[in-house]
């Protein structure tokens, strides 16, 4: 029997999605998916996207710069996940909203109460900034589940983190003061293992990361990678040791870390470090490291650094 919700909820879509695309998962209620084949489900506000692998579940989040894509478009990370032989599903929002909408956490409660979770040998929620604190928020929704957060935020309302000025054009839009939970940190007591990485340099990053605390979390710095650090970690080739090691030993294991040797030859690394040290201001140290820097490629920013010593101060 199909609910007045789920029929509305079907016509949306297709309305969002146009002529039927045999590539598209089917739509159906969250109570009608099974673990072994690919469904959709929408809500006016979030969507579930599910596509089967090895009996290991990766939960990915939408964040910011993901939701500029329009409906219908693939869990975030999808094709990665898929490629390291996972099963994948997409929690997507439809806003920017930090997950703030009732409809994420009613679709995912409706899956939990189905025993899909259950049938997975291990399930770990991923996301990066927003969609880190929506990993840390609805991964409690499923007893037992580990969360890896890159750069994430613990919460956006003002009253909690007054340090936090960034996204303010999303972030004003969002209700913080409604049903749900608004805050990560009250989470943690409830998730399996937590592994947050950040940016320590990235102060607003470093402070919500310390709001993150408990005996099950272990907080990862990697110094350099900006409030990106997804980005640098995806362009190391190192997603896949670090989800891997995670899954294992709920850490970052030797596989990682060696894959993450190669973050000096990534363009956002090197200009993040170019700009710690030019900062120092040591100008010995400069020059070393933008000559470096520009035997792996001809930056700019080494460039201008090695320029600026060359200006007499006024």
């Amino acid at each position: 029997m199909v609910s007045t919700d789920d029929a509305r909820h079907a016509a949306r879509a297709i309305a969002l999605s146009g002529p039927a695309d045999p590539a598209l998962p089917p739509l159906m209620s969250p109570q009608a998916a099974r673990p072994d084949a690919p469904f959709r489900a929408l809500a006016d506000h979030a969507a579930l996207w599910f596509e089967p692998g090895r009996d290991v579940l990766i939960v990915t989040l939408d964040n910011l710069s993901t939701i500029d894509t329009p409906y219908p478009r693939p869990p975030w990370l999808r094709d990665r996940i898929l490629a390291m032989g996972y099963s994948v599903l997409g929690v997507q929002s439809m806003a920017k909203d930090w997950y703030r909408n009732p409809d994420a956490e009613d679709l995912l409660r409706r899956l939990v109460s189905t025993g899909f979770f259950r049938r997975f040998h291990r399930v770990l929620f991923v996301g990066a900034s927003m969609g880190g604190m929506g990993a840390l928020v609805l991964a409690r929704l499923v007893p037992g589940a580990m969360v890896l957060a890159l750069s994430p935020q613990s919460t956006m309302a003002p009253d909690l983190v007054p340090f936090e000025h960034r996204f303010q054009w999303a972030a004003r839009r969002t209700d913080w003061d409604g049903p749900g939970l608004r805050d990560a940190a009250g989470a943690i007591p409830d998730l399996g293992r937590v592994v947050v990485i950040y940016d320590a340099r990235v102060i607003e990053d470093r402070l919500h990361a310390a709001r993150l605390d408990g005996p099950n979390v272990v907080r990862v710095r990697i110094d350099h990678c900006t409030h990106e650090a997804i980005r640098v970690v995806m362009k190391c080739g190192a997603l896949a040791p670090l989800i891997a090691d995670v899954l294992a030993q709920g850490r970052p294991g030797p596989a990682f870390w060696r894959a993450m040797r190669a973050r000096r030859g990534v363009r956002k690394w090197a200009r993040a470090f170019m700009e710690t040290v030019v900062a120092e201001g040591h100008p010995a140290r400069i020059r070393a490291v933008a000559q470096v820097l520009l035997k792996q490629d001809d930056y700019l920013f080494a460039h201008k650094a090695l320029a600026q010593l060359e200006t007499p101060a006024t």
